[in-house]
């Protein structure tokens, strides 16, 4: 008899680590077999060409070769780890989710959970009273894997869209259906999104929800449902 499943651990696929590693080595072996015609052809355009390019192109083919896709391989490696440290991984048992990205941590305990669902690029998790307990961006994950073990471990999934949908409304400074606690948290999250200032983006998501507003981004603006009282 079979015991039953502890957890499923859901992350970037291990084919898109590879890719990148020997993607990155097969462009520097091209350039090394390049490197002295691309060199003279940048002298020739602009005058010069930048000091490693230069360097390799004064080795010997063979040794430019091998080093140029040495290069290209530790730069894969660096691409790779980068790229594993910004996609979502999803870690889902019978009692609780937990969800890792950029070094950041999340539980969610299955009581707590409402809905699941995608929404674009994003895997949200709203709680029974449609406030949101998780918004990450998941576009590396299987998205056929992910549906089948939140729904194996007994979780509400709701589908590829989220069911609220027609609920929210691009937001315009001075909208009269929110009152101005909410109109200033809007007003200090666009400056954060345009400052590239995510954490405090993120915070402000946070206040606003307290204060009986849901904001998402899309594009250039932040649209928002307001939460049932």
């Amino acid at each position: 008899m079979s015991s039953p499943e502890t957890s499923i651990t859901i992350r970037m696929p291990n084919w898109v680590h590879w890719l990148l590693v020997l993607g990155a080595a097969a462009a520097g072996l091209v350039l090394g077999l390049l490197v002295k015609p691309f060199v003279r052809w940048i002298v020739d355009l602009i005058g010069e060409a930048p000091g490693p390019l230069r360097v390799a192109a004064e080795l010997p083919v063979g040794w430019a070769v091998l080093v140029l896709t040495v290069v290209g391989a530790l730069i894969g490696v660096w691409l790779s780890a980068e790229a594993a440290k910004e996609s979502l991984v999803v870690t889902i048992g019978p009692t609780d989710v937990q969800l890792n990205q950029d070094g950041n941590a999340r539980y969610l305990a299955k009581a707590d959970i409402g809905e699941v669902f995608y929404d674009r690029k994003e895997l949200v998790f709203l709680d029974a009273d449609t406030r949101e307990l998780a918004r990450n961006k998941a576009t590396d994950l299987n998205r056929e894997v992910l549906r089948e073990s939140i729904e194996r471990f007994g979780y509400p999934w709701r589908g590829a869209s989220d069911p609220r949908e027609q609920e929210f409304q691009q937001w315009v400074d001075g909208r009269p259906d929110l009152v101005e606690e909410q109109q200033r948290l809007l007003r200090s999250r666009a400056r954060a999104l345009r400052d590239k200032q995510r954490g405090t983006a993120a915070e402000l998501a946070e206040q606003l929800q307290e204060a009986g507003v849901v904001v998402r981004d899309r594009a250039e603006a932040q649209e928002y449902r307001k939460l049932p009282r």
